[in-house]
């Protein structure tokens, strides 16, 4: 396993200081429990791909929103890389893939510890951010490419009691077990977020956070539009 690593995750680095090379485009959505992030990611997708399409070349245009499809496609291909490799753990690291794949897929990915599966998780975060055009939910990837350009991080907070209110509806929970539900999947959140980088997170490991209990899904979908074009992260559609 070390081996694998060493030596394939290495080639995964999210910057090349050297060469200058850096991934993307890609967006990152970090959340607090009871916002959305999911249903912005996906209307952003839409929107994104609607905008690349203004250009003369329709290629490489979409973007996609890296549900637990996206993510076990990136996965085998790298499955596929590591059985055509000269790597004598390769059916040890293929075992590791698969294992954060089913993680991922089941919204267990939290619960993870082991060090090597945190490393393999974060060559497949870098792998898909070294696609372009992502839009990647959760899965602590904002601070794992925190220092990435050509990218935005976007944090989603709200009041507790907005947040308590709005899964008592969702899931049909009494007050007690909405408050619970939040208190566990944040903390769950926050101590993945440690095993990650050895701290908690930070307003500054974002590069703006919105308030989901005062704005409506399409204003935040407007404001990261803006940015991302003040950024130069996408063009204005006069430049295609």
């Amino acid at each position: 396993m070390e081996k694998f690593i060493n030596s394939y995750l290495n080639h995964f680095k999210c910057i090349n200081l050297e060469t200058g090379d850096f991934p993307g485009p890609f967006i990152t959505i970090s959340r607090q429990a009871g916002c959305s992030a999911q249903r912005l990611a996906i209307k952003l997708s839409k929107i994104l791909t609607g905008y690349s399409y203004m250009s003369e070349t329709k290629t490489d245009v979409v973007w996609k929103w890296v549900d637990k499809d996206v993510f076990s496609e990136a996965v085998q291909d790298m499955v596929d890389e590591i059985k055509a490799g000269n790597y004598d753990d390769a059916e040890e690291a293929v075992s590791f893939l698969k294992e954060v794949a089913w993680a991922f897929a089941h919204e267990t990915i939290y619960d993870i510890s082991d060090e090597r599966l945190i490393t393999t998780l974060k060559g497949i975060i870098c792998r898909l951010a070294n696609q372009g055009r992502t839009i990647i939910v959760g899965r602590s990837a904002g601070v794992i490419l925190k220092d990435v350009p050509n990218k935005l991080n976007i944090r989603l907070e709200a009041p507790a009691e907005w947040r308590i209110n709005r899964i008592m509806q969702i899931k049909d929970l009494s007050q007690a077990e909405a408050a619970e539900y939040i208190h566990t999947a944040d903390a769950k959140r926050d101590s993945f977020i440690e095993k990650i980088i050895g701290r908690k997170a930070e307003n500054n490991d974002f590069d703006v956070i919105f308030n989901y209990a005062s704005l409506e899904d399409d204003q935040i979908v407007d404001a990261v539009i803006n940015i991302l074009r003040n950024k130069k992260i996408i063009s204005d559609h006069a430049e295609y």
